[in-house]
């Protein structure tokens, strides 16, 4: 009997998940249940309509039921299925549970197993634990304790994660790749590559590797920047009989772009093409972020009208691929025209797309383009984020207008909660505030970093340098660095001293 335990690789573990795993213990018929554009009502539209979290996924089966419409077992999978991968866990969660109290749904293990995944993502870990621990001891197989483990995974839990591996393998239920390449993964993203081979030779003496092992191997070669491991592994894969998919392709040619390896690099990037598709969309991304570092403009454009001509709408993260690979590939006005037709068809005005074109035009020091874009964002219903601010900030600091840095800095800061200081910026406004002896402003940029708390012994010696540079002397310097419990250090005795023989000053009215 097998009892709980309580106690970077983007590209890979996005393709290798618990939902990838548990799916497969799940089985469906029919179609994708969803919102089909034949106009027909069915459970599926409408439970995937409910898009605020608030609303129930249980009255409304409930009122399906009363309506004297029946509901299926296969159906609801699919339901729950499409749900997870919009990221609508709560909703999904409450599908999983209305199940459980139906006498007439025969429940399998890989339910459980998605039930678990979900009680992980919506709650917490201990609940998930207690879940799996509440399970008829039928149920706690190899889906169950897969799930487990990946939310040990997630959650980088090494030594919970290495115990309930040791259970797994003596209650023989390491048949298959999934928890080895859980394992692999944690392993990995927590640097412990020293036991990587190890768990490999174990994996070997039960099963067999699969594409997302080697995907994970070949990960790391990458992190030791090691193009022959790489190509053994690849070789291996092959030898193997096991079919490379995009994510091989990629990371073979990321390794071999990194070591200026163009024509290998470029034969795996076609190979990637092949297989990117329909299925594969998270491909075509990835292709253009590739494409742009080879420096191929027209590939750019050729798979940009591939995924146009593929999908019926394309997302934000879509666009922005596009926008930043122009941008990067310095064609501007057609990154310019690609905004455009982002603004035309998105719904979410989100300003992370706008701010890919406002770095450019900062970035090549076109100001006035930049206020314009800004304004336009506005216009548009766009609301500038912390980013939107930060990057006005740094532009109207190469311009040395102090008033407006000042000014789009408390608007950066007004779009956050808790300001993780960015130093670089805070000493350059600092910089050119003492070397325009601006006392005034400096007050002011005192006033609003004490407001985030960032007061610091820099910055009140950034402070009386302006003032030793305006020829000025400050007042209740010291003072003031007391009740900001702000210690003085040698400098600062150095600069009191220094400006203290100098016209007296004004009290400063941001202090407060």
């Amino acid at each position: 009997m097998l009892r709980p335990f309580r106690g970077t690789l983007a590209l890979v573990v996005r393709h290798f998940s618990a939902e990838a795993v548990v799916d497969k213990a799940v089985v469906t018929h029919g179609g994708v249940t969803g919102s089909g554009g034949n106009g027909r009502d069915t459970l599926g539209k409408r439970l995937l309509s409910l898009v605020f979290s608030k609303r129930s996924a249980v009255i409304s089966i409930r009122k399906w039921k009363e309506e004297g419409h029946t509901v299926r077992k296969y159906e609801l999978n699919r339901i729950v299925k499409e749900l997870r991968k919009h990221k609508r866990y709560k909703h999904a969660l409450e599908i999983c549970e209305w199940m459980t109290l139906q006498q007439d749904i025969k429940l399998l293990p890989g339910d459980y197993a998605i039930h678990l995944d979900l009680i992980a993502k919506v709650r917490n870990l201990a609940s998930a634990e207690k879940f799996f621990e509440d399970l008829p001891d039928r149920m706690r197989g190899p889906a169950t304790c897969t799930a487990l483990l990946h939310t040990y995974v997630q959650n980088k839990m090494s030594a919970e994660a290495e115990a309930l591996m040791e259970k797994m393998s003596e209650c023989d239920f390491l048949k298959n790749p999934h928890a080895y390449n859980h394992m692999l993964s944690l392993y990995i993203s927590n640097g412990q590559l020293e036991k990587v081979q190890g768990l490999i030779q174990k994996l070997k003496m039960n099963t067999s590797p699969d594409v997302f092992t080697y995907n994970l191997l070949l990960s790391v070669c990458a992190s030791q920047n090691n193009v022959e491991s790489a190509e053994k592994t690849f070789i291996e894969l092959k030898k193997a009989k096991i079919e490379p998919d995009w994510v091989t392709y990629s990371a073979l040619t990321n390794l071999y772009m990194k070591n200026e390896l163009l024509t290998k690099a470029a034969s795996t990037l076609n190979e990637m093409e092949k297989r990117a598709s329909r299925k594969n969309r998270l491909a075509y991304s990835s292709l253009l972020t590739l494409r742009t570092n080879m420096g191929d403009k027209d590939g750019v454009r050729r798979i940009w009208e591939n995924m146009k001509s593929c999908f019926r709408k394309l997302n934000d993260a879509e666009y922005m691929s596009m926008i930043s690979s122009l941008v990067k590939l310095e064609d501007l006005e057609e990154a310019e025209k690609v905004y455009t037709e982002w603004e035309s068809v998105s719904g979410t005005r989100d300003s992370k797309l706008s701010n890919v074109l406002l770095a450019a035009y900062i970035n090549r020091n076109q100001m006035e383009m930049a206020e314009k874009f800004s304004q336009r964002m506005l216009q548009k219903g766009i609301t500038p984020s912390y980013t939107t601010w930060e990057l006005l900030t740094w532009g109207n600091l190469k311009e040395k207008r102090i008033e407006k840095v000042i000014d789009c800095f408390k608007k950066a800061l007004g779009c956050v909660k808790k300001w993780n200081a960015d130093r670089k910026l805070v000493r350059d406004i600092l910089k050119m505030l003492e070397e325009q002896g601006n006392i005034g402003t400096a007050e002011q940029f005192l006033a609003i970093l004490r407001g985030a708390g960032h007061v610091s012994t820099e910055v009140y010696n950034s402070l009386l340098r302006t003032y030793a540079n305006a020829g000025k002397m400050p007042l209740i310097v010291a003072e003031r660095m007391e009740k900001d419990n702000v210690q003085l250090d040698e400098e600062t005795h150095e600069l009191i001293k220094m400006t203290s023989k100098m016209c007296i000053s004004e009290v400063p009215t941001h202090y407060s």
